[in-house]
């Protein structure tokens, strides 16, 4: 079996799934290679992504590891099944590997929760409000890698154009409805924007606004992305150095916690839609 060019999030979260099913089993890399019928190499190349694994083979797995929930084992085989080359497979090698793997993500998931406290979602930018945040990057971007960057942001609203588009939760603090990104007529097309993808069946959009008590993750960017089972969603965090990937049970139960507290403080969706409106003719 050829070892395959650097796994993408979603590979190697087959492989650690691959790994948790084998240790909650306690059994080591031998136990699992023994019931196989192959070697300790092979095992710990699958549980690396480094080879892939077909859904049959996970299914072998669980049962060699008596795994007890079987939506868990037929959502893992169904993710070893898809293999989808999408459009973000054009990007590999020439953007940064977390910004290929979080278009992957948002494609597969069942459902999204996006919380911004300074910038609009980026699912939810126009084209030039977009342009204006990927210029602050420092160092300053070339006018390719900015176009190239941009293109990108504007496919992944791809989630919202298919047969089915994603659901789609947004929570979006007053900071960045008022900061004036590209200027106030970009802005203003901006809340113009959030109010008509707000009126959208599959996006719901709640506004934290300035008077709201503190709250459990104030001022961290987050993307919930459900899987087919709870035990398969991944949480998204942006950081200084790039995109970070979480999706271990503990930090699972952190982040869905959080969120729920968020959301106790957002706007309803129509008062959310209210407060927008004037925040776009106050500018």
């Amino acid at each position: 079996m050829a070892s395959r060019k650097a796994p993408t999030a979603r590979q190697r979260r087959i492989g650690t799934e691959l790994r948790r099913m084998r240790e909650h089993a306690g059994f080591s890399i031998a136990d699992g290679a023994a019931l196989l019928g192959t070697d300790r190499t092979n095992i710990s190349n699958l549980e690396g992504a480094r080879f892939g694994v077909s859904a049959e083979r996970v299914r072998q797995f669980a049962a060699n590891y008596n795994c007890p929930d079987p939506a868990y084992v037929e959502g893992l085989a169904a993710m070893a099944a898809t293999r989808v080359r999408g459009w973000w497979t054009e990007y590999q090698g020439v953007l940064p590997a977390g910004a290929v793997d979080l278009a992957e993500l948002e494609y597969h998931a069942r459902q999204l929760t996006v919380v911004e406290h300074l910038h609009i979602p980026g699912l939810l930018q126009t084209e030039e409000h977009a342009r204006a945040v990927l210029r602050l990057a420092i160092p300053q971007r070339s006018d390719v890698e900015l176009l190239r960057r941009l293109t990108h942001r504007m496919k992944r609203k791809t989630v919202f154009e298919r047969d089915q588009p994603t659901p789609c939760v947004f929570l979006v603090h007053e900071a960045a409805l008022r900061m004036r990104l590209g200027g106030t007529d970009v802005q203003r097309r901006q809340l113009d924007r959030l109010l008509e993808e707000s009126e959208r069946d599959h996006i719901t959009l709640l506004a934290i606004p300035f008077a709201a008590d503190g709250y459990a993750g104030a001022g961290s960017s987050i993307t919930l992305a459900a899987g087919v089972t709870p035990k398969l969603d991944t949480v998204q965090l942006d950081s200084p150095h790039g995109v970070v990937f979480l999706d271990g049970e503990a930090q699972l139960i952190r982040y869905r916690t959080t969120l729920e507290r968020m959301r106790e403080v957002t706007l309803s969706p129509s008062e959310s839609r209210d407060f927008i409106r004037t925040a776009r003719d106050e500018l």
